[in-house]
């Protein structure tokens, strides 16, 4: 009897520490999430002041009373903002979808095929990885200048169709599929085109949405390159855009409206995370995990 009662004194205590550990962490994590979360809430509640009702208030408020919506009506009729989404939207479909057409095969041939260099091809190719990306974006400024290629959506989307670290994340996935598979196909007389097609893609799947996913964010973030290589307010992303509108739209006083610009812009990335958010992390974790 009397073990028996040690043995639910020492539960009662593994309990007892397991739920004040759980306590600390939880806590942590809500203080955590509060930081992070506060500049959007500060972003969004600015938004929705007056311009009158801001520059009254001599202490910032965390709350408002009279909410208005005057703001985003003039996100889009001072400025273009709508002009500024449409080509953002066409510079992130297209550059991903060429994107994923390299990455795909770089990455299927450097996984699958056998060629002579192979090893080495790669490693100099990971070594790119190393170049400051300021040197990268002098060559290409110069590149794209030279081509007269300046102010157009061609000269937006060619430097941004490759990426070094996609390619190795996607053939690391490539890799964990059994070599056996792609050497039956063979026999059976199938084409390098269809096996990527039907055998690994559908298995690369989570690391696919991820790299496209990834690409689709920093296509619509894209700033200092769509900057340098247009100055054409035609060709003017959300990005850069953001700058005009404080230049040539609301002024910089008038930071309500910015704000609400700064939302509207933002709403569309938020939701994609919030949605494939769970695809993202099981893809990176697939592609970093080899074996």
């Amino acid at each position: 009897m009397a073990k028996q009662v040690d043995y639910e004194k020492i539960g009662r205590a593994a309990r007892a520490r397991g739920a004040a550990g759980r306590t600390v962490i939880y806590a942590l994590l809500a203080v955590w999430a509060v930081m992070v979360l506060f500049p959007f809430y500060w972003m969004v509640l600015t938004s929705v002041k007056s311009y009158s009702a801001y520059n009254s208030e001599y202490i910032p408020k965390f709350f408002t009373l009279s909410p208005t919506m005057q703001n985003y009506a003039d996100a889009f009729t001072a400025v273009p903002l709508a002009r500024y989404f449409m080509n953002t939207l066409v510079f992130t479909l297209v550059t991903t979808a060429v994107m994923l057409v390299v990455v795909v095969l770089a990455a299927f041939a450097f996984a699958r095929l056998n060629f002579r260099g192979k090893n080495a091809a790669f490693t100099l190719f990971l070594s790119l990885m190393m170049i400051p990306s300021e040197l990268v974006v002098i060559t290409n400024f110069v590149t794209i200048t030279n081509l007269g290629l300046r102010n157009t959506f061609t000269g937006l989307i060619l430097p941004s169709v490759t990426s070094v670290f996609y390619i190795y994340l996607l053939k690391e996935n490539f890799e964990q599929i059994p070599e056996e598979l792609y050497k039956a196909a063979k026999v059976d007389g199938t084409s390098d085109i269809k096996y990527l097609a039907r055998v690994m893609l559908p298995i690369s799947q989570p690391t696919i949405v991820t790299i496209t996913i990834l690409k689709i964010i920093e296509c619509w973030n894209s700033y200092v390159w769509p900057r340098l290589i247009t100055d054409d307010a035609a060709y003017f992303l959300v990005s850069n855009g953001i700058q005009e509108i404080r230049e040539n739209g609301f002024g910089r006083e008038n930071i309500p409206a910015m704000m609400a610009a700064v939302v509207v812009i933002s709403v569309p990335l938020i939701v994609l995370f919030l949605i494939f958010h769970k695809k993202i992390m099981a893809g990176v974790s697939r592609g970093g995990t080899k074996g």
